[in-house]
């Protein structure tokens, strides 16, 4: 059997980002139980907001077939996301919008999300931690025939949730981390 491979999806491009930190921590909990972990940076994948006439008239932008690609390239997602307004911000749904377009040749449109397992996380300085956004998020991944898994993480005053070396300081939100790690590898192995 080959190697787990899981990809880390922060949902932020903003510089100290409370949810990329909770993204590498993430990652790191993943690589520390054996799993072949990417993380990457929408801003690699620059796409222009979801308009079904410009898919119509140029078709569906590169960087969209190529963040669909790193998906199907792993066994499973964990996405990381910031709370605009009580949802997702415009970066990670206008991603998910054009992903869910991308059709290769030997699949149906929208495979990739029915394929592999997604889990969801989210850290915000707040007291909700981010919690209505992950409502939003799961029902957008849901919508798109995605597996999620029940756990996830809603980080609640991550401002002060880290040490000086960007790990989590409080017990019990290190074992909801390590719950969702373990949850996502158990779901993403028995989908491989």
């Amino acid at each position: 059997m080959s190697a787990l491979k899981i990809l880390v999806i922060p949902g932020s491009l903003r510089s100290g980002s409370l949810n990329v930190k909770l993204a590498a921590a993430a990652a790191q909990e993943l690589a520390r139980a054996g799993v072949e972990v990417t993380r990457i940076s929408l801003g690699d994948f620059p796409l222009p907001i979801y308009d079904g006439d410009l898919q119509t008239k140029s078709g569906v932008p590169k960087h969209a077939v190529n963040l669909k690609r790193m998906i199907g390239a792993h066994h499973g997602v964990l996405i990381v996301t910031p709370e605009y307004n009580s949802s997702l911000p415009p970066l990670l749904k206008n991603a998910i919008d054009w992903v869910s377009r991308v059709q290769e040749p030997h699949e149906t449109r929208g495979q990739v999300f029915r394929d592999r397992a997604f889990a969801m996380a989210a850290a915000s300085a707040g007291r909700l931690g981010g919690a209505r956004c992950l409502a939003a998020l799961r029902l957008i991944l849901a919508a798109c025939h995605a597996t999620v898994i029940p756990s996830q993480v809603a980080l609640s005053f991550a401002d002060q949730a880290y040490d000086d070396m960007d790990r989590l300081k409080n017990p019990a939100d290190i074992e909801a981390l390590n719950a969702l790690v373990r949850q996502l590898i158990d779901v993403s192995q028995r989908m491989m």
